[in-house]
């Protein structure tokens, strides 16, 4: 399907800036534009871009102003990023979503499946499991008993989800994403260590989307949960009896001791590490490689281990580097004043 610039402007309550008439059907990133698709520009790096671009159209933000002529036409709107996701929501949308049950799927008798879903071959879904309508479960994927799934979710090939477990509607799980595996728990014994039973479960909350290999365990008792709205990037740990908040965002890496509470829209950069029973507040947002040792105030902005606030971080790194030339020249003066001594000494 085509559709022209004024069409696009309409729905996401743009400005067309050239012909209103030219046609796209298909997406491209801006360096790679080519005829007869649509690209955006939010990130001023990729300015340059858009003088060479090949893209028929190009989103930009309201105050972008080119310094230089344009063979592309623009659509000027509020936020181009938005836009664009709005844009790939629609296309998205009209890409028909599969439907049925294959014969090589396992599904315990006494499991109740909703209307209009899909299930690939090889599923299992065990006893007493509800699966929810229009929910998608693609190829390999394992749901044990007596586990909860909404409406309008969608399980890639090769998720597991642990018995007991629940998952609220329209939640996506990637590929190799496990919910509800037991907690790390072992006591000390004079033998080796002994497996605490983890008796709990996992509960997510609607709207999160959880990346490919990500593992959630479950908890000991109780549960460990993840508010509505989440987004958990791939290989990332969440240990027993966590807490995510809701609107909270994780990328890669990240591991996440036990009995730690994460508040509300929390931004948390890749590879950070955070100590077990740790209160994180909400709005907190940590820098990549971060390490956290102990609870963190609400609308902090740190980075580093133990975490500073950015500005001090960077100040640090400034000076780190000075370092070595520190160092000469404080043996420069040590020498001068063991100098300064002898020559006292002498005098006396």
């Amino acid at each position: 399907m085509e559709f022209s610039a004024k069409q696009i402007a309409t729905f996401i309550q743009g400005e067309v800036i050239g012909d209103e008439q030219a046609a796209v059907h298909a997406f491209s990133k801006i360096e790679e534009g080519t005829p007869g698709t649509i690209s955006f520009l939010s990130n001023p790096k990729y300015t340059p871009y858009i003088y060479t671009t090949q893209a028929s159209i190009v989103l930009v933000n309201r105050d972008f102003t080119p310094e230089h002529a344009l063979t592309t036409t623009l659509i000027k709107v509020d936020n181009a990023y938005e836009s664009l996701a709005k844009l790939l929501t629609l296309y998205q949308q009209s890409i028909p979503s599969k439907r049925g049950i294959s014969p090589m799927a396992f599904i315990a008798p006494n499991a109740q499946i909703g209307e209009g879903v899909y299930i690939g071959a090889f599923v299992s879904i065990g006893e007493g499991a509800v699966i929810g309508n229009n929910t998608q479960i693609y190829s390999n994927t394992g749901i044990g008993d007596n586990v909860r799934i909404g409406d309008n979710c969608c399980l890639y090939s090769g998720v597991h989800v642990y018995r007991d477990c629940e998952i609220g509607n329209r939640c996506i799980l990637h590929s190799g994403a496990v919910i509800g595996a037991d907690g790390f728990g072992f006591a000390p014994a004079a033998d080796g260590y002994q497996k605490i039973p983890q008796i709990g479960k996992v509960i997510l909350e609607d709207d999160v989307e959880i990346g490919a290999n990500t593992c959630i365990d479950r908890a000991t008792m109780g549960a460990t949960v993840i508010r509505r709205g989440v987004k958990l990037d791939n290989l990332i740990q969440i240990a027993h009896n966590d807490e995510v908040g809701a609107h909270t965002v994780i990328a890669a890496l990240t591991g996440i001791a036990g009995s730690v509470k994460i508040g509300e829209w929390c931004m948390i950069g890749g590879q950070v590490g955070i100590a077990g029973h740790s209160h994180i507040g909400n709005r907190v947002g940590l820098g990549a490689q971060s390490g956290v040792p102990g609870n963190i105030k609400d609308d902090s902005q740190l980075i580093g281990t133990p975490p500073m606030d950015q500005k001090t971080f960077f100040k640090a790194g400034v000076a780190m580097r000075s370092l070595p030339d520190m160092l000469k020249e404080i043996r420069q003066l040590k020498r001068e004043v063991n100098d300064l001594k002898q020559q006292l000494n002498n005098a006396q």
